[in-house]
């Protein structure tokens, strides 16, 4: 299996590049970044930076033949105005999903947004409009399938880290409540590792629904 993970930098784009590496039925991993990203060498591993994402004319070629997107890009909305937030959030999956639907139509496009994304596009939560955008134009761009992953709690595993300093900041606050929600709530919390492995599941076998939170992400990891 082929695969591109899109946001390969952040927490979720890690846990989801180092869950492909591992899986011995992937076979090529093609990560696109606007900066390198500062790995080791791996056998599976193809880097491009792009520095513009909206303008992949340049790695056409390298889009063809794959078999999933792992689209896991996002910033957090936090200081930003609408239009600065949708250039990243809903420009650049507009990008890939038009580069890919006519390179590798048959792929599936795994598409993370966040638990409260908003798919009527018409509520007051800006972020959540957006993402709600962003997740409607995967789903009519007419590929094999298209899921769409709303994690809510999500704790990093294997010394990821967030790149956002508010993030960081807010996973050492919350450790203790974590451990709480983990013992008494355990279907609402879930992994880098596990949203990783669902994603593969859903490239390979498919979901049982179109969107899929904490608890689907985390039956569909562990197979139940």
């Amino acid at each position: 299996m082929k695969v591109l993970v899109v946001g390969a930098s952040g927490m979720v784009g890690q846990g989801v590049l180092r869950e492909c590496l591992l899986d011995p039925e992937v076979e090529r991993v093609l990560v696109v970044v606007r900066r390198p990203l500062g790995r080791e060498p791996h056998a599976k591993l193809v880097e491009r930076v792009v520095p513009d994402l909206t303008d992949l004319s340049a790695i056409a070629g390298d889009l063809a033949g794959l078999d999933a997107c792992f689209f896991c890009l996002g910033v957090t909305s936090a200081g930003l105005k609408e239009d600065a937030y949708r250039k990243v959030t809903y420009d650049i999956t507009v990008a890939f999903a038009d580069a890919l639907g006519k390179a590798s139509p048959g792929l599936t496009f795994v598409f993370v947004s966040g638990r409260g994304t908003d798919d009527t596009e018409k509520g007051s939560v800006m972020w959540a409009r957006v993402k709600g955008a962003a997740e409607n134009y995967v789903r009519k761009a007419g590929f094999k399938a298209a899921y769409m992953f709303r994690p809510g709690i999500i704790e990093p595993m294997h010394g990821i880290v967030s790149r956002t300093r508010a993030y960081r900041v807010l996973y050492v606050v919350l450790r203790p409540l974590v451990a709480l929600i983990k013992l008494f709530f355990p279907a609402s919390i879930t992994t880098t590792e596990r949203v990783g492995r669902a994603m593969l599941v859903a490239a390979k076998r498919g979901a049982p629904k179109a969107i899929l939170e904490n608890p689907d992400i985390n039956a569909l990891a562990e197979g139940t």
